[in-house]
């Protein structure tokens, strides 16, 4: 009998989840670590969709006192007084594409909630004054200190980061609204922040300089999202369940969720941690999709990518002190500070020597997802590739390579390509994006070294090795394999490997030629 589950896609709010049966991971050992940290202000950078919002509410009901709420959980053992205080909990996430007036329009909304409980300004106020009076009634009028919680800060300014015009005039408004968070300090017990971006400390915060971020420390690395040890312990009845949906054992299904949505890692060192809303999605619908990037790719980063003049080779791989990704994003000169916070890179590997940090993409859901949003700056009709990618791998998965390349032949020949096509790089590019998202049906690495695309693609019961040359001959790339010992460097995989050389005409958009050794 299936689990009876319910999985909370979608769901941020702690109260909904604990009353309504869904299934909780438990995060509150970390609720109290932060509540009774040596800092009361507290910043958290995490991707968009990765537990930010439900972490903000759970500690919006633990600081009002709701024992009921974490009955069963880590923190029932830790606390002993369950105090309640006044909580100011700001939802920015709803102020995204506004511009000035509707963004004060919203934040007057959110005020007037909280000044209804704790009175109004007597005459007419600025919106960071009615914060402060706020904060200070709330104070006086139930004896206890203040907690105030802003979710989302940045989602104002996410759409704008870049832009000359309308960030100085969004930025000056968040300034001025979160200004009064310093001078109220004898009245707040905490206060707690969370963004995709980090912006500095003078642009936003004014001169509130003593909010610890806690974004990369080992101690938090889990805070958000779900490790591999929290899936196999607390979720797993709910494993069974989706390995007999899948149709797959208990380990094909394991390894399956960690290629697609397992990888990131915010400190070093840190446990492998997943995806949360991908995860949950594939548990709730009984299949491995695309959920997170599915979800909404946000068009400030594919503008930023074409800015930066970022190619989709260069995108993972970085080595980079944390200074680099870790940084205000209005401050950046290259994409990794973006590219990192928003998730779609993630730290791989750290070199206590260098102090350089390997970045690189997450997972299999990101790297797909990613480069096939980027297709659309390649070609006119990004809909033909994806459907000669599902073609191809069809083709390959049943052993016939040269099947698979000549379906490519006869598409790349009829593709209608975008403007300023004629250099080598495009193309390089361009067949890059169609190997890589061969890997949605096959084990693929896709490398390009010296500008050339060097795949490994493994299949079910065959190694593909391939080399691909543009303007030269099948030849050459065959040469290139033996040269390199490919066969010999992948036989202890137990597969057959078969080498595969193409050749790219540039003139004629499309393979030339190709040449296909082995089993």
């Amino acid at each position: 009998m299936e689990s009876q589950r319910r999985y909370p896609v979608g769901i941020q709010t702690f109260e909904k989840i604990r009353t309504g049966n869904y299934l909780y991971v438990d995060k509150t050992e970390y609720v109290y670590r932060m509540a009774h940290s040596n800092s009361n202000y507290l910043f958290l950078s995490r991707p968009r969709r990765f537990g930010k919002s439900l972490l903000t509410s759970t500690l919006h009901a633990y600081f009002e006192g709701r024992k009921d709420l974490f009955e069963g959980l880590a923190i029932e053992q830790l606390e002993t007084e369950w105090t309640a205080y006044p909580v100011l909990h700001f939802d920015m996430s709803r102020a995204k594409h506004v511009d000035k007036e509707t963004l004060e329009s919203m934040l007057n909304v959110q005020l007037y909630r909280y000044e209804t409980i704790y009175g109004k300004p007597e005459v007419e106020s600025t919106l960071n004054d009615r914060l402060a009076i706020l904060i200070q009634r709330a104070c006086q009028q139930t004896g206890r200190q203040v907690v105030v919680l802003i979710d989302e800060y940045d989602a104002p300014l996410l759409d704008v980061v870049h832009e000359e015009k309308d960030l100085p005039v969004l930025r000056n408004v968040m300034r001025n609204f979160y200004s009064p968070l310093k001078a109220c300090d004898p009245y707040l017990r905490f206060v707690f922040l969370t963004g995709i971006t980090k912006f500095s400390q003078l642009s936003i915060f004014s001169e509130l300089n003593n909010i610890q971020n806690i974004s990369m420390l080992p101690e938090y690395a889990a805070v958000c999202g779900i490790t591999q040890e929290e899936m196999e312990t607390q979720m797993a009845p709910d494993l069974d369940v989706l390995a007999t949906r899948l149709k797959k054992s208990h380990e094909e299904t394991l390894d399956g969720l960690k290629k697609n949505y397992d990888g990131y890692h915010f400190a070093w060192p840190s446990p492998d941690v997943y995806n949360p809303f991908s995860l949950l999605s594939a548990f709730n619908e009984g299949r491995l999709n695309s959920y997170w990037f599915g979800s909404g790719t946000p068009t400030y980063l594919i503008e930023m990518l074409n800015k930066y003049r970022v190619i989709p080779q260069e995108i993972g791989g970085r080595k980079c002190e944390a200074t680099d990704f870790d940084a205000p994003t209005e401050q950046m000169t290259d994409i990794t500070p973006l590219l990192y916070q928003s998730g779609y890179l993630t730290i791989k590997g750290y070199s206590e020597f260098s102090g350089l940090y390997l970045l690189d993409i997450p997972n299999k859901e990101v790297r797909i997802g990613l480069m096939k949003s980027l297709m659309v700056n390649y070609v006119r009709r990004p809909a033909q590739i994806n459907t000669l990618v599902g073609e191809m791998a069809e083709h390959i998965h049943f052993g016939r390579m040269d099947e698979a390349l000549r379906l490519m032949q006869t598409v790349l020949s009829t593709v209608p390509y975008c403007e300023h096509t004629r250099y080598e790089g495009h193309y390089q590019q361009m067949l890059y994006l169609i190997f890589t998202l061969l890997g949605n049906f096959a084990d693929v690495e896709v490398r390009t070294p010296n500008g050339r695309v060097d795949v490994v693609m493994r299949t079910h019961d065959t190694l593909y090795v391939i080399e691909l040359k543009l303007d030269k001959s099948a030849d050459e790339a065959m040469a290139q394999i033996d040269l390199k010992n490919y066969s010999e460097r992948f036989a202890l995989c137990g597969l057959p490997v078969v080498k595969v050389g193409i050749d790219f005409d540039s003139e004629r958009h499309t393979l030339r030629e190709w040449k296909i050794i082995g089993a």
